[in-house]
Parts: structure tokens; C-alpha cells; sequence
């Protein structure tokens, strides 16, 4: 069986992903921040900060490395150095999260596998300078899957949405911001299948489809609160700005290549909810 060890599978996306695969797999995951995992005999404490990521490696021998992984941005290139060390010396892959902030510079056009990357914030440097390590190795031992917003019933993001709803403070929307959106259970899905496939390269796991920010604010608000909702209009441009990542080349078969309505049925709360 392939053993798998999740970087950071205590985290949001981690979690769900760690859900989708254990049924399937041997999978093993690293925690910090959550101590409730410290009875769990398949999960490793790692502090970023202080922790060797190689003791973790060698210990549980992975065939497949997912990073998930957060923290201070020189530490994280650190701990990815050893990772493709590790993948370099023995029969493992790496498949990496990395964001569609790897493309915020550009603001003309949604973004596709092949482009140039750019970026503006220090996020997206930090993911463009792992990704560019990674590009290094054999194209076959490294996935790189670029991922958009990423929603859910329990997500950061509804979370914030509802809390804001709830003490009636304003929701910024971006009005002339294009964008395309996943869930996670959807991403889990698509993960797990570019596993099972042993597929390679760069993935775009976003919606086949595009939107306004303002309109996903208004639709995802009317989805879980019936309270009124107070919206901030924050114009960056006077132009229409793309924050989208999509697929030309490297597409998942239809049944994984979901439109963004798809999505939000994912994330659906009862207006009861708040």
C-alpha cells in the first residue's frame, strides 16, 4: 500500500484531505498548533520553527509527500529543501499546494498551467521560489496543484463571512475582481484522483468557470445568514482584474471539472446557521 505523509495535515485543507485518502491509503500526517492529535499514533508533531522535517521522513518512509505546510516563509523553504532532498535519495513524490497568488502581478487575463508566474505579495514570492525547486527534479516526481479561494462549510473563509454578518461589519467585495473558486471536498477529490492516476506537473484546481467577487460575496451571504449584509466596495482598478486559475493542458476528466455553482452547493449552510 502507498504510504503517504501529509505536511501540515491538521490544517484546514490538510485535514480534508487527510479524510479523503485514509480510506485508501497508509497515510500519516504532521500537527502542531492542534494538540488533540497527540493521541493519534498516525499523526507527528512538527514545529517549523524547531523540528527537522527529515526525522519525519525517515521515520514513516513515504512513497508521496503532500505539503500543506504553513509558517515563516524562510523556514517553509527550508523544510521543502529537505523534502526534495528526501525525493531525490528515494521512491517518493512530492505533491505541492501552492496558490493562484503565484499569478497577482498579472491582472489582465485569468491565469493557465504554462504562464509566466509573477507576484506581488510576499505570499506568492514564497510559493513561486518552492516552485521553482521543484521544477528541478524528474517531471515525474512532482505534482504542483495551484489552487484558488477555497471554500467550505467549516472553512476560514465562511467563518469570517458569518462572523462579519453576525456583528454587522462590512464585507469588503472587490466589484471589478474576476475570480474562480473550489471546495474542499471537491479538491480532495481532485487530489486524490491525480494520485490514483500517478499523473505529474502542474494542475490548476479551480472551477471551470469565471465570477465577480462581488457576485460570489452576495450569493455565498444570501446562502448562510438572512440578516442584512453590509458590503464594502473596494475598487483596486478601473479596469477588471483576473485572480483565476484555469486549465488548458493538464484537465481532469469532466466528472472533477466543476463550475462554480457545483461549488457552492458544497458550501451551503441553513440560514439558520446564523
Amino acid at each position: 500500500m502507498k504510504t503517504i505523509l501529509i505536511i501540515g495535515a491538521s490544517g484546514y485543507i490538510g485535514s480534508k484531505i487527510y479524510r479523503e485518502l485514509n480510506n485508501y491509503f497508509s497515510v500519516f500526517g504532521t500537527f502542531f498548533s492542534n494538540k488533540s492529535f497527540n493521541k493519534n499514533k498516525r499523526f507527528f508533531y512538527y514545529d517549523i520553527n524547531k523540528n527537522d522535517i527529515s526525522v519525519i521522513l525517515n521515520y514513516t518512509k513515504p512513497n508521496l509527500i503532500i505539503s500543506a505546510l504553513r509558517g515563516d516563509f524562510e523556514k517553509q523553504i527550508l523544510a521543502h529543501d529537505k523534502m526534495i532532498e528526501y525525493v531525490k535519495n528515494f521512491n517518493c513524490r512530492i505533491l505541492f499546494l501552492s496558490s493562484s497568488n503565484v499569478f497577482d502581478a498579472f491582472h489582465n487575463y485569468p491565469s493557465y498551467e504554462f504562464d509566466k508566474t509573477l507576484s506581488e505579495t510576499a505570499f506568492g514570492k514564497i510559493k513561486i521560489i518552492i516552485e521553482n525547486k521543484l521544477f528541478k527534479l524528474n517531471p515525474s516526481q512532482y505534482v504542483i496543484a495551484r489552487l484558488p479561494m477555497v471554500f467550505g462549510k467549516k472553512s476560514p473563509r465562511i467563518k469570517n463571512i458569518s462572523l462579519s454578518i453576525k456583528n454587522e461589519i462590512p464585507i469588503e467585495v472587490f466589484p471589478n475582481t474576476i475570480v474562480n473558486i473550489n471546495s474542499d471536498l471537491k479538491l480532495s477529490q481532485q487530489i486524490h484522483y491525480i494520485i490514483n492516476k500517478k499523473l505529474s506537473g502542474v494542475f490548476h484546481l479551480g472551477c471551470k468557470d469565471l465570477i465577480s467577487h462581488f457576485d460570489l460575496m452576495k450569493i455565498i451571504t444570501k446562502m448562510i445568514s438572512k440578516n442584512k449584509v453590509i458590503f464594502k466596495h473596494i475598487y483596486s482598478t478601473n479596469q477588471l482584474r483576473y485572480i483565476a486559475v484555469l486549465s488548458k493542458k493538464n484537465k481532469l476528466p469532466e466528472h472533477l471539472n466543476y463550475n462554480y455553482e457545483s461549488v457552492l452547493k458544497d458550501i451551503y449552510i441553513s440560514k439558520n446557521y446564523i
